[in-house]
């Protein structure tokens, strides 16, 4: 009787945590249906794993392609300064090189002037200003005077500055000799000696002792003014299809002082006593004649 008992105590007992136990079970949230069903199998009942891929939007292709776009053209802008400076400072610095060259010549060519009364129709000074310009003189040149060898040794000549026509609708700066007592060959009249182009100015002045002045002409052709100022502006050079505007212009001015006067008849004629040209310190064999 003991041990039957002692089963039903057992039997109870294990039926009330039976009991207790469905109990729990409909208390706690169903855990299955808060997973995912991608995870769960909807219908097979396997688990399924998704993959997230990322991509730009259309916005972000438009927005990118913009910037790099203005990235584009700031630098082609850039690299278009850059080429333009470099060809106006190449032409400038051409330019700067003719204008000195220009200049020398024509310096050098004054310093050599020579002058002799007895035969002033050889060696008249001329100077012209205006829409033609001109200065024209005669000079010793020296031998390394540009195309002193094709005159055959015949250092005095007649140098001619003047302003022509040029091509492209341009003025340049040509020099002309010819010896003294022969006249100009025609191949020194149709070619001349190139000295600048793009000339849009050139003037001449000599200083008056009677006026103590710059005047823009020389009225004493016979004689050789005590200085000479001439000014040479250059125009920039004209612009092409790929740059825009012209060079700057070039202006320069020099003053060249002769170091020698014209010679009087007295010093080319013998005197009468001892057959010695008059005032022997001041004559120059070469043809110069210095301290007016």
């Amino acid at each position: 009787m003991k041990v039957t008992s002692d089963m039903c105590q057992v039997t109870s007992l294990r039926d009330a945590l039976a009991r207790q136990a469905d109990d729990n079970k409909k208390a706690m949230p169903c855990i299955a249906c808060h997973l995912p069903r991608a995870r769960l199998g909807v219908a097979s009942g396997e688990a399924r794993v998704t993959r997230h891929t990322t991509a730009f939007t259309l916005i972000e292709i438009m927005v990118a392609i913009s910037i790099f776009t203005v990235l584009l053209a700031a630098v082609y802008s850039s690299w278009m300064l850059i080429l333009r400076a470099t060809k106006v400072g190449r032409e400038a610095t051409a330019q700067v090189q003719r204008q000195r060259m220009a200049l020398r010549t024509i310096e050098d060519a004054l310093m050599c002037t020579e002058s002799f009364q007895a035969s002033g129709q050889y060696y008249t000074f001329i100077v012209q200003n205006g829409s033609e310009p001109l200065l024209s003189f005669a000079a010793r040149l020296p031998d390394d005077f540009p195309r002193n060898g094709r005159f055959g040794g015949f250092n005095s000549r007649r140098v001619t500055v003047t302003v022509e026509a040029g091509p492209d609708s341009e003025r340049d700066l040509v020099l002309r000799q010819n010896p003294i007592l022969m006249d100009m060959d025609e191949d020194e009249r149709d070619h001349p000696l190139l000295l600048a182009r793009n000339v849009k100015n050139f003037a001449v002045e000599c200083w008056d002792t009677n006026t103590v002045d710059w005047v823009d002409g020389w009225d004493y052709t016979n004689q050789i003014p005590p200085m000479v100022r001439f000014t040479l502006v250059l125009g920039g050079n004209k612009s092409d299809n790929n740059f825009s505007g012209t060079g700057p212009e070039l202006s320069v001015t020099r003053v060249v002082a002769f170091p020698s006067g014209t010679v009087p008849v007295a010093a080319q004629t013998q005197s009468a006593v001892g057959g010695a040209v008059n005032n022997p310190h001041n004559f120059n064999p070469f043809g110069s004649f210095h301290g007016r």
